[in-house]
């Protein structure tokens, strides 16, 4: 199986002080993965270290086939300026950034590929809407929408169904569902087990360390959410600095 994303003893972290540590795994290209664990589990951590905003402590992260130019990420929200005076279609068409660069015009053809994603997400109307009058669940259409224009192989998704009704989550779950019939390789950040058990196949369960990884239905044990809650526990009461040069 062809390997999408590789951790080697991989330790992230802020501060010399590991978030992750010493991770040893693959992500399978063309999976569907939730990444999983307690709070302060190093889960968004992970991905920001994928994404680049991290640079490693220890170890290194590898990309297979891919390249972060093949990356699409969606944040959480709560790191989404909503006071930023953006209309939907202005956000959107963000996710055309690297055809079109920093300061390009949206030209007819990708206009229309912009109105397609809006359509998509079942945003239609909403062009012109400040995206700072939008709920949560419009506001995470906006963000999926954004997403399809990129048209990423490699997609991040950080807390993806956060403050989302249920329709707008079964929504967006298509989206996802659809990305994965593609052979896209997509990584999210989730904590409603019942959905992960139903609609993602593979599952990675972090405590900063890693706790398993593998089939879903290995991986969501009682016995590894126990020792994932002792992990974290343990972690939080004895931080350390880490690298080469610590003392």
């Amino acid at each position: 199986m062809t390997t999408a994303l590789s951790f080697e003893n991989l330790t992230l972290g802020y501060d010399r002080l590991p978030a992750v540590q010493r991770l040893e795994t693959e992500i399978p290209q063309g999976s569907l993965t939730a990444v999983v664990g307690p709070n302060g589990a190093g889960k968004s951590t992970l991905l920001k270290g994928v994404i680049g905003t991290l640079t490693p402590l220890e170890g290194k992260i590898g990309f297979g086939e891919f390249c972060r130019d093949d990356i699409a990420y969606l944040p959480q929200q709560s790191d989404i300026d909503r006071g930023f005076p953006l209309t939907v279609v202005d956000l959107v068409s963000m996710g055309l950034w690297r055809q079109i660069g920093p300061f390009g015009r949206v030209r007819r053809a990708q206009r229309a590929r912009v109105a397609d994603a809006i359509a998509a997400v079942g945003l239609t109307g909403f062009e012109k809407r400040s995206i700072g009058s939008l709920s949560g669940g419009q506001m995470q259409r906006v963000l999926f929408a954004r997403l399809l224009l990129q048209d990423a192989q490699l997609v991040l998704l950080d807390e993806p169904f956060n403050a989302v009704d249920t329709r707008t989550m079964a929504d967006l779950l298509e989206i996802i569902a659809r990305w994965h019939r593609e052979g896209r390789t997509v990584l999210a950040v989730l904590h409603d087990f019942d959905s992960v058990r139903t609609h993602f196949p593979r599952t990675l369960m972090l405590a900063r360390e890693m706790v398993a990884h593998g089939a879903t239905e290995d991986v969501l044990t009682s016995e590894n959410q126990f020792r994932a809650r002792q992990m974290c526990e343990a972690c939080a009461s004895t931080p350390h600095v880490c690298g080469k040069d610590a003392a």
